[in-house]
């Protein structure tokens, strides 16, 4: 098992100097943050659906081993709430482009989205099975074993993320994981509870950590304590440096 941990989005102008060199290229910063961050979460999915040619662009500026994170488009999600299944495909069929460098695809709900058992059996049912994808269930009321079941079931993994407003329980449905911790600071006994619990969960493969989605000066910095603090010794990456 490895711990792969990055940024939700990494295309912030406010990084520069902190983070980016001053005088970086705009078309330099996904492969320089790729040789500081296992991963990155990529938001651009949600709005647009991404092109082959697009994608095919990104995965030729990143090392082999970095795995980028797509949001599933907004069209899946929130504008026809899991009910089109095909147009997943569709969103499937150019993900793939990616290769090997493609992560889990998540599927984030809209927070006015409430349990519906049958249809997330449904749409878990249609979706390609060879692409690993996570939910994010953003209302409570999903949080219970008919939802954990249903991932289950279908190899899915419940996308456990936390924020200041709500908290996903930490509950494994898959053998790889994907964690969002979003909430605004932690302290290291947070970070070393999360880090005692990944390598406690049983996770057989790749888990992903995607951070704060922050156009913060200190975000970078911010990330790679929570990546050294949630990774413990299953992460080998070298440290980004203080900033």
């Amino acid at each position: 098992m490895r711990v792969l941990s990055g940024t939700s989005g990494y295309n912030y102008e406010p990084w520069r100097g902190p983070f980016y060199p001053e005088d970086l290229p705009k078309s330099k910063m996904l492969s320089y943050y790729a040789s500081r961050f296992d991963t990155v979460e990529i938001n651009y999915s949600f709005y647009r659906k991404p092109t082959a040619k697009l994608l095919g662009g990104w995965a030729a500026q990143v090392p082999e081993q970095f795995r980028f994170a797509l949001k599933a488009w907004q069209r899946i999600t929130h504008h026809t709430r899991l009910r089109e299944p095909e147009l997943a495909s569709a969103f499937a069929d150019a993900a793939r482009t990616l290769g090997p460098r493609l992560a889990p695809i998540l599927y984030q709900l809209p927070p006015n989205l409430k349990v519906d058992g049958p249809l997330l059996r449904d749409f878990l049912h249609h979706l390609p099975r060879d692409l690993p994808a996570a939910f994010e269930f953003r209302h409570q009321s999903w949080f219970g074993d008919d939802t954990f079941h249903a991932l289950q079931d279908f190899g899915a993994a419940l996308c456990i993320a936390e924020s200041d407003e709500l908290a996903t329980p930490r509950v494994r449905t898959a053998p790889f994981g994907y964690l969002r911790l979003r909430r605004t600071e932690y302290d290291d006994a947070q970070l070393r509870d999360w880090a005692a619990w990944v390598r406690g969960a049983g996770f057989e493969r790749d888990v992903y950590s995607e951070g704060l989605r922050s156009r913060a000066m200190g975000a970078p910095s911010s990330l790679d304590r929570r990546r050294r603090g949630t990774a413990g010794p299953v992460c080998q990456r070298s440290s980004v440096p203080d900033i």
